[in-house]
């Protein structure tokens, strides 16, 4: 069974920092390509950002690039997502991928409010 868990939200005030990890068991992790998606009230959910598999290649949202970083740990089945100069706009639920080709597995989401 494919498990993908993720932990490190919370409430932040503006310019803090949040890191979120996201566990996963069930998969080869080192196959996987993972990604962070965030989706806020009334909006659609987006694409935060990607890393590849062997950790070679990433991407960000135009909104969070010089702010946000992914990285990977494949001994540690383990993708985290370090988000620096928070700011309200940043307030969503954030959930970790892991794709395959066509599969995409989702995690349960972790709330992230950015608020004095």
């Amino acid at each position: 069974q494919v498990q993908l868990v993720e932990s490190g939200g919370g409430l932040v005030q503006p310019g803090g920092s949040l890191r979120l990890s996201c566990a996963a068991s069930g998969i080869r992790f080192s196959t996987y390509n993972m990604g962070w998606y965030r989706q806020a009230p009334g909006k659609q959910r987006e694409l935060v950002a990607a890393i590849t598999a062997n950790g070679g290649s990433t991407d960000y949202a135009d909104s969070v690039k010089g702010r946000f970083t992914i990285s990977r740990d494949n001994a540690q089945n383990t993708v985290y997502l370090q988000m620096n100069s928070l700011k309200p706009d940043d307030t969503a639920v954030y959930y970790c991928t892991a794709k395959l080709w066509t599969i995409t597995h989702w995690g349960q989401g972790t709330q992230v409010t950015v608020s004095s």
